[in-house]
């Protein structure tokens, strides 16, 4: 186990450093005159009031690009974002994306209960059950890895990074349910990264998970 363990965490750590996703260069003032197609749900700015929506200030500008291109292309499934990123031309998701990620981020205030347990799976993950550090590919302070179009976790509402958890284990496991995220795959029937490491998490596991990343900084 120990050496299966370690396997996949440098497997994880490698990943980190690929070319990543290719996209236009953004201009943050066309996406700015664009954001207020965005403000009723993730705000002005970028951080959303409803913890059910994703911050997108200070988000990775790779990450949020390969969204919205996922979205578009039916990758990644949600009735909401699916319309909205229908019509949008590269450009135009690159501008976006290049605002928002010039945008400050806010934090939120982590439950004490479950930061200890939080933090022990963030930076060195669970070995009894293969479950691989977060920090490996999103960083020691959340920041992510924008090369790789892998997000910013720290300060992300704790219940959207929940339902995204669950969704990826609902994926990597074969769950029978609609609600499965499988575009972290790298095509259409290959099992991504975060299948394979959200699989093996318990619901314990996510909400202590999902909590430490919403305070982290």
């Amino acid at each position: 186990m120990k050496k299966s363990f370690a396997a996949l965490v440098a497997v994880l750590s490698m990943s980190s450093v690929s070319a990543g996703v290719v996209m236009p260069k953004g201009d943050v003032a066309a996406g700015q005159a664009m954001s207020a197609q965005c403000a009723a749900c993730h705000g002005a700015d970028g951080n959303s009031a409803a913890p059910t929506f994703p911050k997108l200030a200070g988000q990775n500008e790779k990450y949020i690009y390969k969204q919205l291109q996922d979205f578009k292309a039916g990758r990644r499934n949600n009735a909401l974002m699916m319309p909205m990123a229908a019509d949008k031309t590269d450009q135009q998701m690159a501008d976006l994306a290049a605002y928002f990620s010039q945008q400050k981020s806010g934090v939120n205030l982590a439950d004490p209960a479950l930061i200890t347990k939080g933090e022990k799976l963030y930076r060195g993950g669970n070995p009894a059950t293969g479950v691989a550090p977060c920090a490996g590919c999103h960083g020691p302070a959340g920041k992510g890895n924008n090369l790789a179009a892998f997000p910013k976790l720290g300060g992300q509402h704790a219940d959207y990074v929940k339902v995204q958890l669950t969704a990826f284990r609902a994926a990597g496991r074969d769950d029978n349910t609609d609600q499965k995220r499988v575009n972290d795959a790298a095509k259409a029937g290959d099992v991504g990264i975060m299948q394979m490491v959200a699989a093996k998490l318990s619901d314990k596991e996510i909400d202590a998970l999902a909590n430490y990343v919403s305070g982290l900084h």
